[in-house]
């Protein structure tokens, strides 16, 4: 099992005006976008999974536990790979993942989920930025091929033709380029790849995948790890969720014949416009997602996170709380929450109709 970043424990109580989410606090008994009813729920709740999902689900759980103050919620963000299996191996009671279960995944995910059956819905939409450490330098134009070539070490240094060229107003430095990669499986990982072995045109020589294809590269455990990294060093690239790269300078995608920066609103069209994946279950809401597209004004280097859940719980205590968290998860107010915190999409209103489909049927 993949090592764990450090559990992150968030208790936070209902207290007035610090609740971060507007009304939670001020009536006892939430409607049923929010949920629940502080006379009736208690107990705890255990996930893991994906850390570019830490932001949102810690302004997720403080919106939900000030309204609620007799629950309790920890999420360990251990990474997408981490998340997944301790999910499908029944050790937390849901899990965040920016990548689908796969096969053998899902398999073990139905039958820790007997006699219901295992969820992945889309509570999380978010740019990945392509963000780099070159002071005096804040936005760069670079296409999928530079961006492949850069982290499959073809492109070494900073004032090479390709990214000058794409930059004429930029005074580029003979700085070598340190592309940094994370060690751990990650979605974030298997997302930015899918994307390189769609739209670069044959320059990734490599299949999308959860872990880095290229070895001898400088890694970083995490989300957090990488941007930490990359800060670090001058002349570092790397690519992470956009909610955590702060100051680092960022990369605008070449898109058609466009220079697109990324943004929430540029990520939630190519969400919005792609289809579900075939041959998945009908609690399954896993998006086929467009990374070549040439349309206008599309970030395409976008995640979709995943929440994994059952259907059924053998504890009834348990069942009742995931139903009820998950709902103010995909909730106006908790989607705002998210963005607010991490700088994420909310999700359409049929995204949300399609979620709550599920949720509701939650025992």
């Amino acid at each position: 099992m993949i090592a764990a970043l450090g559990a992150l424990a968030l208790t936070l109580a209902a207290c007035g005006s610090d609740d971060p989410t507007g009304d939670a606090t001020t009536d006892p008994t939430t409607d049923a976008e929010q949920g629940t009813s502080t006379e009736s729920l208690s107990g705890d709740l255990v996930g893991a999974g994906a850390s570019s999902q830490e932001s949102a689900m810690a302004a997720w759980v403080a919106g939900f536990q000030a309204a609620n103050p007799d629950v309790t919620i920890s999420y360990d963000p251990v990474g997408s790979g981490g998340g997944r299996t301790q999910f499908t191996e029944g050790a937390t009671d849901f899990g965040g993942t920016d990548a689908a279960l796969d096969e053998d995944e899902w398999a073990l995910a139905e039958t820790r989920c007997e006699p219901g059956t295992a969820a992945e819905l889309p509570l999380y939409i978010s740019p990945i930025a392509v963000a780099f450490n070159l002071p005096g330098v804040d936005s760069l134009n670079m296409s999928a091929e530079t961006i492949a070539k850069i982290f499959n070490g073809e492109i070494t240094s900073w004032d090479a033709p390709e990214i000058a060229d794409a930059n004429p107003d930029v005074e580029l430095p003979a700085l070598a380029i340190t592309p940094v990669n994370r060690s751990d499986e990650s979605g974030t990982t298997k997302n930015f790849t899918e994307y390189l072995a769609a739209a670069a045109a044959g320059a990734w020589p490599h299949e999308a995948s959860g872990d880095w294809p290229v070895s001898g590269t400088q890694s970083a455990q995490g989300t957090s790890g990488v941007i930490q990294t990359t800060q670090s060093a001058e002349g570092a690239i790397t690519y992470a969720d956009a909610s955590k790269v702060g100051a680092l300078g960022t990369v605008a995608v070449k898109v058609g014949e466009e220079y697109v920066p990324y943004s929430p609103e540029a990520a939630a069209a190519v969400v919005d416009a792609s289809p579900l994946a075939e041959g998945r279950a009908e609690t399954s809401l896993v998006r086929e997602l467009e990374r070549d597209t040439t349309a206008s004004g599309v970030y395409p280097i976008v995640l979709v996170s995943y929440t994994m859940a059952c259907t059924q719980y053998a504890d009834a205590e348990t069942g009742a709380l995931v139903k009820a968290f998950l709902t103010y998860m995909a909730s106006e107010e908790g989607q705002q929450a998210a963005a607010d915190a991490a700088g994420s999409a909310p999700i359409s209103a049929d995204m949300r109709a399609a979620v709550m489909e599920i949720v509701d049927a939650i025992a």
